[in-house]
């Protein structure tokens, strides 16, 4: 399970290298900025990185992060205009969707998580409706 889980996840990861961002990519990533500078007013800092490319609807990215126990995490996705609806869920290291505290509104979504157990986590990235968009995920901590 965990060797299949692992398999799909290193699928679905986009290169780290890659070339210029697109005109999409951007503006989904000032939006994802804007969406998570909401939280700061919360005492949450943005971390630098950040995970762009293009989606579609039904299409499902998977990023893996490191999560610390007692800390608080607020993932944040955006997309640009064609995206409809998008959705975050967080999986623990087994694959299980863990409850989260979601947040949703047209093209933008984020989920909030405080881990009791730091290690691996799953980040699904998803296009519920829409056409074919750019997406930006990033996230806050604190």
């Amino acid at each position: 399970m965990k060797r299949t889980l692992l398999a799909l996840a290193l699928s679905l990861i986009p290169p780290v290298a890659r070339s210029a961002p697109t005109d999409g990519e951007v503006e989904a990533q000032n939006r994802a900025l804007q969406l998570a500078s909401a939280f700061a007013n919360d005492g949450f800092k943005t971390r630098d990185g950040h995970w762009a490319g293009p989606i579609k609807s039904g299409e499902g990215k998977l990023i893996q992060v490191n999560l610390y126990a007692g800390n608080q995490y607020w993932f944040c996705v955006a997309a640009t205009d064609t995206a409809k609806k998008m959705q975050v869920t967080i999986f623990d290291e087994n694959g299980k969707p863990i409850v989260s505290e979601p947040y949703q509104e047209s093209a933008t979504a984020a989920a909030g998580y405080s881990p009791t157990a730091s290690g691996a986590y799953f980040i699904k990235v998803e296009q519920v409706e829409g056409e074919p968009a750019s997406y930006c995920l990033l996230y806050a901590y604190k």
